[in-house]
């Protein structure tokens, strides 16, 4: 198959910089504290079940799922909960915190800590897989964090037809998919298989960029032993991994404004989603760690570390290496579509794949200066939307304007700013104005 596949509209060609891509994954040291936010995925927070002075297991329940959209949280250490008080979060708002003082790493009894592969699918029924990945805590790992059993309760009238694995990592820096799908490729195949049969579907497609040659080659003979799962190589293109992006590339489909993959047959996971499935149906184990690949250029040692969710991004940093001197800008994911941190005592969470260290070169922005009407933000645009015009409605309050132009489909990947020659930071407008239309359409809804 040809490295051709990709999305038409728009996309851009950042500089990889995969300097982790040959790097395998150690496992993270155990901090002496972790901060477990009960609001780590889309939806509603978690409603807090223990209290200060609990004294708490790898995988005791630490907060339940609050409704449908919601996820469950476990404790991923043993030890006793000190407090539980409302903390700063990567995003930096404050979230209502679990604070966990670490002792030994004793586990709860029903999770099976042994690294054996496990195929048995036919055992597990369908409600039992959707069952379980609710009661692990399973969110989409890809950045999103939306809860995996919402995509898997398929509406009465909607019949998904296949499913796609993202596997592309085109974010730059960011290698962890990648890693886990060298050393876990069976595991992750085993998981892709439950997520077929949650959903009934018959195809399953994981779409990788062709700058990942070894997975490719990797998985794709791995696949025979699966009815049904093909890998499908696609051209190295940003931002290949958007849910629209992938489902254009492998089916030539494209999802309609305001409507969900779903709505045309397709439901979208993650690759390091898939391995956690497995985790959970074959292993009992919640999601309580993750890989993350802490990463930059003046970085002494940069690795993908399996590491705890709650473990302070200051404590993981000490591991490979410390923070340089050089350091100007710490981000939580990759350099597109990450977010800044104020702080290095911000915490993993279960949707954070990165932690990426910038010095004052890669992150200095130039003066904006006045558009220059080029459109290069246009035709950069994955989405086909005008970024420039919809910045002008963000600046003079031209809500309805905004959303009549499709603001509300921006997938907010950043390849405007990137290629805006007049230096404008067009996502930071467009984000904002976003925001706006999506609170005024709230209030609409509640009136």
């Amino acid at each position: 198959m040809s490295f051709k596949k990709t999305f038409s509209l728009g996309g851009i060609h950042p500089p990889e910089n995969k300097i982790t891509a040959t790097k395998s994954i150690i496992s993270a040291q155990l901090p002496d504290m972790v901060y477990i936010s009960v609001n780590q995925h889309i939806g509603t927070p978690a409603k807090i079940v223990v209290k200060k002075g609990d004294s708490v297991k790898v995988g005791t329940l630490l907060g339940q799922a609050d409704g449908f959209v919601s996820a469950n949280i476990h404790s991923p250490v043993s030890g006793l909960i000190e407090k539980i008080e409302d903390t700063p979060s990567a995003s930096g708002y404050y979230q209502q915190t679990i604070h966990i003082k670490v002792q030994e790493d004793i586990w709860e009894d029903y999770i099976i800590k042994d690294s054996d592969l496990n195929r048995d699918i036919e055992s597990h029924t369908k409600e039992d897989i959707v069952a379980r990945v609710k009661e692990s805590g399973i969110v989409g790992l890809g950045g999103a964090a939306f809860p995996t059993h919402v995509k898997l309760f398929v509406p009465e009238g909607k019949s998904p037809k296949a499913l796609l694995i993202n596997a592309a990592e085109c974010e730059p820096y960011l290698t962890a998919d990648h890693s886990l799908l060298l050393e876990k490729a069976d595991e992750i195949l085993v998981g892709i298989a439950l997520l077929m049969k949650a959903l009934a579907v018959q195809k399953a497609f994981i779409g990788i960029e062709s700058n990942k040659k070894d997975a490719i080659k990797l998985i794709t003979p791995l696949c025979s032993k699966y009815s049904g799962i093909e890998v499908v190589p696609l051209k190295v293109k940003y931002p290949q991994g958007g849910e629209k992006q992938l489902i254009r590339a492998i089916s030539g489909k494209e999802v309609p404004s305001g409507k969900l993959p779903l709505d045309i047959g397709y439901v979208v996971s993650n690759v390091s989603t898939a391995f956690a499935i497995y985790e959970a149906l074959q292993k009992n184990k919640p999601l309580i760690e993750r890989v993350v690949t802490v990463t930059g250029k003046r970085l002494e040692a940069p690795s993908n570390m399996k590491v705890r969710i709650g473990t302070r991004f200051s404590y993981l940093l000490e591991q490979v290496g410390g923070l340089p001197s050089s350091a100007c800008k710490v981000i939580a994911g990759g350099p597109m579509m990450g977010r800044a941190v104020a702080s290095v005592d911000a915490v993993v969470s279960k949707g954070t794949s990165g932690i990426l260290i910038l010095d004052e070169k890669e992150t200095k922005r130039a003066k904006e200066q006045n558009c220059i009407r080029c459109a290069s933000c246009v035709s950069v645009c994955p989405m086909g939307l005008e970024p420039y015009l919809l910045k002008y409605h963000g600046q003079h309050s031209m809500h309805e304007n905004a959303q009549q132009n499709y603001i509300l489909d921006c997938i907010e990947c950043g390849s405007c700013s990137y290629s805006c020659p007049a230096n404008i930071p067009l996502l930071d407008y467009i984000k904002v104005e976003k925001n706006s239309v999506i609170q005024i359409n709230r209030s609409k809804n509640l009136k």
